[in-house]
C-alpha cells in the first residue's frame, strides 16, 4: 500500500510518499515544495497544487494522509495554511485518492509513542521506521513523512493484527515472543 503524506505551508509545504505492507515501510520520495520568497501568494499556492498534482499522479498513493490545522495565535498565518492545506486537499480529491487528516499530537502519538514529542525526536523516529541513514531534509519532509507513518500506525489494529498473524502464521501473545516476519 502506498501512503502520500503532506505537511502544508505557505512558504513550504512538504510531501512524503511510502509503501508499506502495515508493519515494514519503505521510503519512495520526500521534498518541499518552495516559491521564491517575494512570489505572490496566489502564485505560491498555484505553485503547491500543480507541483502535488503531478507527484500524486507519478506515484498514484492509495490513500493521501495531510497534517490537520492546530491553534494558532496568528490569525493572518493560520489563513495562510488553510489555503495551502485547501489546495493541497483539491489536488487529493482531484486524483481521485481520499483523503485523511491527524492532528500534530495524533502524528506524534502514532509516530514516537507520546503527543508532546519533540520536532526532532519525530525526525529521528522517521529515520529509524524507514530505515534511513539521515533524517529527511528539509524538516517538513521529515514531517510530512510522519503523517503517512501515522496513518498506516492509525489504521484498524485487528486489521493490523491479522496481516502480522498471516506474515508470522500465529499471532504473538507477548512481546518478547514478537519476531518481524522476514
Amino acid at each position: 500500500m502506498k501512503i502520500f503524506g503532506i505537511d502544508p505551508g505557505s512558504e513550504r509545504t512538504g510531501y512524503g510518499c511510502i509503501e508499506t505492507d502495515g508493519f515494514r515501510h519503505r521510503l519512495i520520495d520526500c521534498g518541499a515544495i518552495t516559491s521564491p520568497a517575494l512570489t505572490p501568494f496566489a502564485d505560491k499556492l498555484l505553485a503547491i497544487h500543480t507541483r502535488l498534482a503531478a507527484l500524486l499522479l507519478q506515484h498514484a498513493p492509495e490513500c493521501v494522509a495531510i497534517e490537520n490545522l492546530f491553534f494558532a495565535t496568528n490569525v493572518k498565518s493560520a489563513l495562510k495554511l488553510g489555503h495551502a492545506r485547501g489546495v493541497a486537499m483539491l489536488a487529493a480529491i482531484e486524483a481521485g485518492v481520499p483523503v485523511v487528516e491527524y492532528s500534530p499530537a495524533e502524528i506524534k502519538r502514532a509516530v514516537v509513542g507520546y503527543g508532546r514529542a519533540e520536532k526532532h525526536q519525530v525526525q529521528q523516529m522517521v529515520k529509524l521506521i524507514l530505515g534511513l541513514a539521515a533524517v529527511p531534509s528539509p524538516h517538513d519532509a521529515a514531517d510530512a513523512l510522519a503523517v503517512a507513518i501515522c496513518h498506516v500506525h492509525s489504521r484498524s489494529p485487528a486489521a493490523l493484527t491479522a496481516r502480522r498473524t498471516a506474515a508470522r502464521g500465529k499471532p504473538a501473545t507477548s512481546w518478547r515472543r514478537y519476531r518481524v516476519a522476514r
